[in-house]
């Protein structure tokens, strides 16, 4: 589980350090490059929840082992990739491949759980939370430093032996089926399609706002998915049923606001120490060497409790300090200074992350526990793609330090809303309080 979770994470965090580089290969500007970001948030966050759909309803089993394989796959078209729009299909087979491990992973948790009795498996969830979590961290680091070895390339072709690895384990490990399994109903064919159209229209739309009419298409698509999803026996997301889980739809929320600075801070802090502050690939990834450390020793340190209110308000709270910390970097900063930045940012990364996939597990109908996951993913990606275009909208003339300072004023307004969200959230200070038994 923990090793096909990564997947995703590890090819978005380790492009941080190779958009410039790739940038220079191809003599492609950075509003080409740009799309390599985007096309695999693109294609993760339509297939987190349609492949999470299909989990729940043909069990975890075969889109893990069909999602891996199409990473492998992928990473072979990467390195071989003869100009950027050929590498951009990669990123969107990366994208739909890697949708499949982490809804599989939630949903074995899901039915363990309901075997044994045991309501919150919190040392199991933080053991995932952290696989997350800390490689993503580490990411532009390990990313740098494959650069360095033997150039941009070297990110796809690592994909190779993890889909091997993941394909192997899965054969060996996963169960054929679960209890339940072959009760699953129809999937709803189109309600996915519906679904898949109105979010592709609306994020394109926030890639290029000009294009206003795309806006009238997601508005479109949205209305009849509404009507179809209210109508169907077997509705591909059950509206109403999320409409009567306030507690879940706040958790998303909050992962849109959280990782819409995350990935802002990701991108755009990485993009600024290698133009604005002339570091080159590799050294940019060292220096993002302490956010993978913090991330990791916070998830270590909180992540057996299953409480979340606490984590919540303390991830936004480093959020916060962190984006305002960026309005005083320069140029000329120190290098502590800015490793210190980096460390605060992995505080906050490491806590909602951890919370949130706590937060989802207690607030998620069992039975809907794999598109729940996969919705909690798009949520994330959404606000990557949100992070995404502030980063073009700043660095419109490269990454340059008043760019990296408009970007923080933004932040520090998003990281302050997640901290009100979640302040104000009372069902959230019961999740965690009535675990009868953790792991």
């Amino acid at each position: 589980m923990m090793l096909g979770s990564i997947l995703n994470p590890v090819n978005s965090s380790m492009l941080a350090v190779a958009l410039i580089p790739i940038g220079q290969a191809f003599g492609a500007p950075p509003a080409q490059t740009a799309w390599l970001v985007s096309a695999l948030y693109l294609a993760t966050a339509v297939g987190q929840p349609v492949i999470g759909r299909l989990v729940d309803t043909f069990g975890p089993r075969p889109l893990y082992l069909a999602g891996t394989a199409l990473v492998g796959v992928a990473g072979v078209l990467g390195i071989f990739a003869p100009d950027l729009w050929v590498l951009v299909l990669s990123r969107v087979l990366l994208g739909f491949g890697t949708s499949a491990a982490y809804p599989a992973s939630m949903y074995l948790l899901r039915a363990e759980a309901d075997r044994t009795g045991m309501k919150s498996p919190s040392g199991i969830l933080a053991a995932l939370s952290v696989s997350n979590q800390v490689i993503s961290a580490i990411g532009p680091t390990v990313g740098g430093l494959l650069i360095g070895l033997g150039g941009w390339q070297l990110i796809f072709g690592v994909n190779i032996p993890l889909s091997v690895a993941c394909l192997i384990l899965g054969t060996l490990t996963l169960p054929r089926a679960l209890k339940g399994q072959g009760e699953r109903q129809s999937v709803d064919p189109l309600g996915m399609l519906l679904f898949a159209a109105m979010l592709t229209a609306f994020l394109f739309f926030l890639m290029d706002p000009r294009r206003w009419y795309l806006m009238v298409v997601a508005v479109a698509a949205g209305i009849a998915f509404t009507l179809r999803e209210n109508r169907a026996d077997t509705p591909f997301v059950d509206l109403r049923v999320l409409r009567g889980n306030g507690p879940l739809l706040a958790t998303y929320l909050r992962q849109l606001l959280a990782y819409t600075t995350a990935y802002a801070f990701l991108y755009g802090y990485t993009q600024w120490l290698e133009e604005g502050r002339s570091l080159s690939a590799s050294a940019a990834g060292l220096l993002l060497l302490p956010l993978s450390l913090a991330a990791m020793g916070i998830t270590a340190l909180v992540g057996r409790t299953p409480q979340v209110w606490g984590k919540l308000v303390g991830g936004a709270l480093a959020q916060v300090v962190a984006s305002v910390a960026l309005l005083f970097l320069g140029t000329d900063s120190l290098v502590w200074l800015l490793a210190a930045v980096g460390a605060v940012a992995g505080i906050a990364q490491g806590l909602n992350g951890l919370a949130n996939q706590n937060a989802l597990y207690a607030q998620a109908d069992p039975a809907r526990m794999g598109s729940s996951a996969g919705l909690l993913r798009t949520f994330t990606y959404v606000g990557a793609l949100l992070a995404s275009a502030a980063s073009a909208a700043f660095y419109g003339h490269g990454a340059d330090t008043s760019g990296l300072h408009g970007m923080a004023v933004l932040l520090v307004c998003v990281s302050s809303l997640l901290f009100v969200v979640t302040l104000v959230d009372r069902p959230l200070r019961r999740v965690g309080h009535d675990a009868a038994e953790t792991v």
